[in-house]
């Protein structure tokens, strides 16, 4: 026998998850302050009233949102974080960062890349939240490498989080940018292909390291 009470929940599960998504496109899209809850309702082809029915404001229907993307791209850090992780890197088992992790886990088109640079790139408190704990997770990374050999110690560690989570973070926040500058979404598998093995090679033997020791040659022979 059919249970409509529960075919109306799940109606309603369907419903409130079609409004979420269309409110994390058009936020990604345009900002939440753009966006009315009448056009959301549009979007997911639902009445406006249903909306506040599910969320009770645009405001309740953005912490969602926020809680939506923030447990998926809290996914992606998870995967990379800790001492066993560490030891893959160490013995090239794993090459994963960021860009590549977003790449496997959101499809072509997903607004979740859009959404996260706007997060970070307008001082939202959801995208200051997010960073502070990517940071933290890097830190611990970079540390457990040390401890294992894998990657000298550094004078300032603090500093080199930030600037391997930054440079990470970049493929995402200027993913149009360097589309246009290499020919290549880096966010696709043939971009983030050339990307990581350039990235690799400046990591691994330093951006300007030829030159450098051209220049020590060219003291030395002078002396």
């Amino acid at each position: 026998m059919l249970n409509m009470h529960s075919l109306s929940d799940e109606r309603d599960l369907t419903a409130r998850a079609a409004i979420r998504n269309a409110a994390l496109r058009l936020f990604a899209e345009r900002g939440h302050d753009a966006v009315t809850v009448r056009e959301i309702a549009e979007a997911a082809g639902v009445s406006p009233g249903l909306v506040v029915h599910h969320f009770g404001s645009k405001d309740g229907l953005r912490a969602e949102v926020d809680a939506h993307a923030s447990e998926a791209f809290d996914a992606i850090f998870a995967e990379l974080d800790g001492p066993e992780f560490a030891a893959m890197l160490a013995s090239g088992e794993a090459t994963t960062s960021v860009a590549e992790a977003f790449t496997r886990t959101f499809p072509h088109g997903s607004p979740l890349p859009a959404y996260l640079r706007r997060l970070l790139l307008t001082n939202d408190p959801a995208g200051a939240a997010l960073f502070g704990r990517w940071y933290a997770a890097t830190r611990r990374l970079l540390d457990a490498m040390v401890e294992l050999g894998a990657a000298p110690p550094s004078e300032d560690p603090a500093v080199r989080a930030a600037f391997v989570l930054v440079n990470d973070l970049a493929v995402i926040l200027l993913r149009n940018q360097i589309a246009t500058a290499i020919g290549d979404d880096p966010l696709t598998p043939a971009g983030l292909d050339r990307w990581a093995r350039e990235v690799t090679a400046v990591y691994i033997g330093g951006a300007f390291a030829v030159g450098s020791q051209e220049s020590k040659e060219s003291k030395e022979s002078l002396s």
